[in-house]
């Protein structure tokens, strides 16, 4: 008798058997069912927010991005350029460009979703924190993806320009050093003339010429040198400003961050100062990758 109420107390404790069970643990479920969303974030810009997802179907880790539309106030031309975009970017297939999956609109939250790749140990800014002794050849390594990257991007018919190149959107798989760009969700697609005529960007890493809003793609270089300058010291350029003036000052001045008075390595430093040098003058992703200074390593997606 006491074996059979006890039988019936942990039966009544046992959980219901519910269909539907693995989607409670998802804060949201996309259209198709085949996504789902956790409540926790992964990251946050002016622009979007970024959640840890499940692709149900792949058994895989995922990022679930969404844009509220309604920060553009029902501008028609922002957001039409806004999907046609997204629909180019779902398209670009490169080792060192993190992967769109899928995108969809919520009509009645008026959000743009999309679900792209997840690097394991998420952005570059971070795992250099984490990670305070990189050697040169190290930094060389994801140099040359990250170029790679913008090559790609730079010679896609219609070419297109990331406008928005800083750490904290270089990802990165730390358990085989694999770099990969990402956060395209300012990205820009010009014409044959290559240029561009819009203010965006993160201000520390923007070029001179983009806050003239008369630009081509060779803005991504001038950043991904502000990013080497970032790899090299951990420390975010133009730090010592005190606010976007004094740093639109300094940058249109051509005054260089104190932050590349700390790159010891003097070919580094050498490196870093043609990429930021004026816009005739600073090399193409293609010319780069042939520099001398990154001629004796491979990158992870060469070896």
């Amino acid at each position: 008798m006491l074996r059979l109420l006890l039988f019936t107390l942990i039966e009544l404790r046992m959980p219901t058997a519910n269909p539907d069970q693995e989607n409670e643990l998802f804060a949201e479920v996309d259209p198709s069912g085949r996504f789902g969303r956790y409540e926790e974030l992964l990251g946050r810009g002016a622009e979007k927010m970024v959640y840890r997802a499940f692709d149900i179907a792949e058994g895989r880790e995922v990022a679930w991005n969404q844009i509220k539309l309604s920060r553009f106030h029902g501008d028609s031309f922002i957001i039409n350029k806004i999907y046609s975009e997204i629909k180019l970017l779902k398209n670009l297939k490169n080792d060192n460009i993190i992967v769109m999956y899928h995108f969809w609109k919520d009509c009645e939250k008026n959000i743009l979703n999309f679900i792209t790749e997840a690097c394991a140990s998420g952005n570059l800014r971070e795992y250099r924190k984490k990670h305070r002794h990189v050697s040169i050849k190290a930094l060389k390594k994801w140099s040359r993806q990250i170029l790679k990257g913008l090559d790609y991007l730079h010679t896609h018919d219609p070419c297109v320009i990331h406008r928005d190149l800083n750490c904290s959107n270089i990802f990165i798989n730390g358990n085989v050093g694999k770099v990969k760009i990402g956060d395209l969700g300012l990205a820009t697609i010009v014409g044959k003339n290559h240029a561009a005529h819009t203010l965006l960007g993160t201000p520390e890493y923007m070029a001179p010429e983009l806050y003239e809003e008369d630009y081509t793609e060779l803005v991504d270089i001038y950043s991904f040198a502000m990013c080497l300058i970032e790899m090299a010291t951990i420390e975010i350029p133009y730090s010592e400003c005190d606010g976007i003036a004094k740093l639109y000052k300094m940058v249109t001045a051509g005054t260089k961050p104190q932050a590349l008075n700390r790159v010891s390595d003097p070919e580094l430093k050498a490196f870093i100062l043609r990429c930021i040098g004026q816009p005739r003058a600073r090399p193409p992703a293609a010319e780069l990758l042939k520099d001398p200074f990154l001629s004796d390593v491979v990158s992870y997606d060469e070896n």
